[in-house]
């Protein structure tokens, strides 16, 4: 598991409806988020291979909230986030297109998870990474993993719980 590739995912998660995570888990029990597509679109970001962060978070990435979260996103806290909520940001490769960037093949599914209690080491969020947007590949074996490859990029952002993403009207 390349060190670069799973800090691609930490400043990601920046980086999703409660009923719609799927049963499938990883080592630390971060459940891939499915229907994630269907939840509220929080904001992009392309990072093009002329960025200094290019080798770490290159691509297009779309974010999403789940509705536990997204009272709390759009009035810009009290933080913290209630235990629950979860950010998702599906990464993919993109190409230009008649003067425009398309969304291209998925590179990978990264998510953040509230709990306070279960994930206490890594600010209460739990993080995972699945290669390709395959639930049954994720990259993150456990929260001590998860605290290197994730939360030391996200511990910048301590005063709004860790998260990158701001509702923009």
């Amino acid at each position: 598991m390349p060190g670069n590739f799973l800090r691609i995912f930490g400043l990601a998660t920046t980086l999703v409806t409660m009923g719609a995570i799927a049963t499938i888990s990883s080592g630390d029990d971060v459940p891939f988020p499915t229907g994630f597509r269907d939840w509220f679109a929080v904001n992009s970001m392309i990072v093009t291979k002329d960025s200094p962060i290019s080798s770490q978070i290159g691509g297009m990435h779309l974010i999403y909230v789940n509705a536990k979260g997204l009272p709390t996103l759009k009035a810009g806290g009290p933080f913290p986030y209630p235990d629950g909520t979860i950010f998702a940001d599906d990464v993919h490769d993109f190409l230009e297109k008649d003067g425009s960037y398309v969304e291209g093949n998925k590179k990978a599914v990264t998510v953040m998870i509230k709990d306070g209690k279960k994930y206490s080491t890594n600010g209460g969020w739990g993080f995972q990474v699945w290669a390709g947007g395959d639930p049954s590949k994720p990259l993150v074996p456990d929260a001590a993993h998860a605290t290197q490859a994730c939360f030391v990029c996200h511990t910048p952002q301590k005063d709004q719980d860790y998260t990158f993403s701001t509702y923009i009207p």
